[in-house]
């Protein structure tokens, strides 16, 4: 679903999900909650271990009731989707699979924020249950919904660029040195961040073949991977750069053709073309044709938009469009969806082995 044209308001839609949401905290008072504003969402009841931020939630975002027991909300209420933004357990793993599961055995679909579990594993027994239930489970992997990620994916889809034979990424993480990683507390940060990228990977270039890996004394790594469609793919984990730039960058190389989006919102792409006039050696300009000159894309910070708000920038309005589309069709999500979910886990399960071998994923 794109979901990079024009935009309804909450009060524009003449049917809605009715949605419950467990877990009332910054992201999701900053980004989640916000986003039901241009979706179709009917909030019911908010559910919170604080029972004072549950209600609070229920105030200012017009919920009907709250909870401090997501079990009595899902028996008390009558619910489409549930929504969770949860925190780790005490083992360091995400909560999310157990609340999933128990969401979707009471009739509703469920919305999980990310990382969505703590090994493919875990996401095979959620899908039994999808199976079972005849619910689903979409995980809020928010950049395969940037519209600068969504639109670089349909560049890659014209004729003109070619199969996709490249993708570079950079991204701001530190991988745990060797004998960390099989350590869950070390490695909580970095599931929490790799799914990142690799949704980005997974989205743009499909399921992974190998994986090899080398990590940098500092904490940065650089990645190699092949991908099942042949494509290979690098990915640059940047830990020791400066936060006063931007974070990211994503490049995927077709025939002749290029497509670049830094900072997550400027998208470039670099049509086939030539050199300038006159060509390699006997060029007197760098300017060439018109018609095959990079165009550029950039959002406008003056005027009061939508489309340059953070929630539509970072994907999120968009997640929970494509979401709330599939609970009204009783469908499964085509993106974001536990498929997605089991190739993202297998990537960061690679990185529980040792630096410098090949690592087959299939």
């Amino acid at each position: 679903m794109n979901t990079t044209g024009k935009i309804k308001y909450n009060y524009d839609y003449k049917r809605k999900i009715r949605a419950g949401f467990i877990g009332c905290g910054g992201h999701s008072y900053r980004n989640i909650l916000p986003a039901f504003q241009y979706t179709p969402v009917e909030l019911i009841a908010t559910c919170d271990l604080d029972v004072k931020k549950a209600a609070t939630f229920a105030r200012l975002f017009g919920a009907e009731s709250f909870y401090s027991d997501y079990h009595k909300m899902l028996k008390n209420e009558y619910l489409d989707a549930v929504f969770v933004v949860t925190d780790y357990d005490d083992k360091n793993e995400p909560r999310y699979p157990k609340i999933a599961k128990e969401i979707m055995m009471a009739g509703c679909h469920a919305w999980i924020e990310k990382p969505p579990a703590a090994s493919a594993k875990q996401i095979l027994e959620m899908m039994k249950v999808e199976k079972k239930t005849g619910k689903f489970t979409m995980v809020g992997f928010k950049k395969m919904f940037f519209p600068a990620i969504q639109e670089l994916k349909h560049i890659m889809s014209r004729k003109e660029f070619g199969k996709a034979g490249s993708i570079y990424l950079k991204y701001p993480q530190s991988l745990p040195p060797d004998n960390k990683r099989t350590d869950a507390k070390a490695m909580q940060w970095f599931l929490d961040h790799i799914v990142h990228p690799a949704s980005i990977m997974q989205f743009l270039m499909g399921p992974l073949e190998s994986v090899y890996f080398q990590r940098g004394t500092t904490g940065d790594a650089a990645v190699t991977m092949k991908f099942v469609s042949g494509a290979t793919g690098v990915l640059h984990l940047s830990a020791g750069r400066s936060y006063t730039g931007p974070l990211e960058r994503v490049e995927v190389v077709g025939e002749r053709a290029n497509v670049v989006v830094e900072n997550g919102i400027k998208l470039t792409y670099y049509r086939p073309g030539d050199r300038g006039a006159g060509g390699y050696s006997h060029g007197s300009s760098y300017i060439g044709k018109i018609n095959e000159a990079p165009i550029c894309w950039e959002p406008e910070f003056s005027l009061g938009e939508t489309s340059n708000k953070a929630i539509f920038l970072l994907g999120y309005v968009g997640e929970i469009l494509e979401f709330c589309d599939c609970v009204l069709k009783n469908k499964k999500p085509e993106i974001c969806a536990l498929s997605d979910a089991l190739e993202i886990m297998k990537f960061y399960e690679a990185f529980k082995n040792p630096s410098g071998k090949v690592i087959k994923i299939r």
